[in-house]
């Protein structure tokens, strides 16, 4: 199934080799030029005070950026944020931490949010790896949810995938005993790669046999529905921390 940018659910997705986490480096994203619409400029100009925090390398204090504790589920790659949205309006009792480094994504989001009055989403436009690193404490986040990330068709490209081994392990770190992790793509190989490296990671535990059904409260995308009527699969992934 071809990504439209538009329709994806999940934008950041590039890992880069050039830097460590401990001895290599994980770069959650590559830049791509993008064109801000001027509603969507609006919308930043507008909300981005309220809405969009800044990145700083400590942790952030999500109770008072968010003005009440609550379960929080941390986004990665929202694309141009229908999805979150639609999650955050049908979940208002838990808070969604969203990061997307493309300006146009973020503005579609604001504008969501200040088209219906969504109140528990907070944006980050940083690179996912150092906002892990330094803004979430350990221990606690209550759900990640990654959807549609890069698939790296080409199979020497495979390795600049987001799903990796100490990137899951990153995570894991973050997540709560009992907090979930969600993943979803429609490119079959890396369902594959993401089963396997979910399954080798020994501090989560697949809730499903394999492959998960697709849970309620992810949406089915315009441009997921039309690659389910051409036959294209998609593959959904839920674990949990143990």
């Amino acid at each position: 199934m071809n990504h439209d940018p538009k329709d994806d659910a999940g934008d950041q997705s590039d890992v880069n080799e050039n830097a460590t986490l401990r001895h290599r480096r994980i770069r959650s994203f590559v830049t791509r030029a993008g064109r801000v619409s001027p509603g969507q400029q609006r919308a930043i100009d507008d909300l981005g005070p309220r809405y969009v925090v800044p990145y700083t390398p400590q942790t952030a204090d999500w109770d008072a950026l968010f003005g009440r504790h609550a379960a929080r589920v941390l986004e990665i790659g929202f694309g141009m944020g229908a999805t979150t949205a639609e999650i955050a309006a049908a979940r208002p009792g838990d808070d969604f931490i969203g990061v997307e480094v493309h300006e146009p994504g973020v503005g579609a989001l604001l504008k969501l949010i200040g088209e219906q009055g969504l109140g528990n989403i907070r944006i980050l436009q940083h690179d996912a790896v150092e906002v892990l690193e330094h803004m979430i404490a350990p221990d606690s986040l209550d759900g990640v949810h990654i959807y549609f990330p890069d698939p790296w068709h080409k199979a020497r490209h495979h390795k600049r995938r987001l799903i990796q081994p100490k990137f899951v392990a990153l995570l894991v770190s973050r997540m709560k005993p009992g907090g979930y992790i969600h993943l979803a793509t429609d490119w079959q190989n890396y369902a594959e790669q993401m089963l396997e490296v979910l399954c080798a990671e020994p501090a989560l535990e697949n809730t499903a046999d394999g492959y998960a059904p697709r849970p309620d409260f992810r949406p089915v995308t315009k441009f997921e529905r039309r690659g389910l009527r051409l036959g294209h699969g998609v593959w959904d992934l839920m674990f949990r921390r143990r």
